[in-house]
């Protein structure tokens, strides 16, 4: 009978110290979602750098929708890593401008070109990671003056709609 042949494993460590890091995307992940969605290509000659961001918007229907969920996967990791919460409410934010744009024809492949929420989104969780402050005041009023901005367009069409319905009321 052959004697039997003992396998010695060794128990590697943890990747990260936190829980909640391992069950995310690593940074490099993160980096390379950014980077095919907003950078990865770029225009010959001229320094402008476009991702399958821009690219999948043109289809209709379905391509804003699509890059927005995958947009959503930075965001995800940055909460699940236990983020400060006004980053993430600043990612959301510049998904919103970006993903509101957006709807706009052509105007709005422009705006994921110019824009790139991902990047942003991306460095705003490398800086809340690498940070002892986890916010500043100039985060506090990017979102301060984007919610105004977005409740006043809220808002717009029922205000101009009460504005002409009383501009053209009968006179009894």
């Amino acid at each position: 009978m052959p004697k039997p042949t003992y396998i010695r494993g060794e128990i590697l460590p943890p990747v990260s110290e936190s829980p909640a890091i391992r069950e995310t995307a690593s940074d490099e992940q993160l980096n390379f979602i950014a980077t095919w969605l907003d950078d990865r290509f770029e225009i010959p000659g001229t320094g402008i750098r476009f991702g399958l961001d821009a690219l999948i918007g043109w289809i209709p229907g379905i391509g804003d929708a699509l890059a927005a969920i995958a947009s959503l996967f930075i965001v995800f990791s940055a909460w699940k890593r236990g983020a400060a919460r006004i980053t993430v409410l600043r990612m959301m934010l510049n998904l919103a401008i970006e993903d509101t744009l957006g709807a706009i024809p052509v105007v709005g492949d422009l705006a994921h070109v110019a824009w790139k929420a991902n990047r942003r989104n991306y460095n705003l969780l490398m800086r809340d990671q690498q940070s002892v402050q986890r916010h500043t005041w100039q985060d506090w009023l990017f979102v301060v003056g984007v919610g105004s901005v977005l409740i006043l367009l809220f808002l717009a069409p029922f205000i101009l709609l009460i504005y002409l319905l009383r501009l053209h009321r009968p006179l009894y």
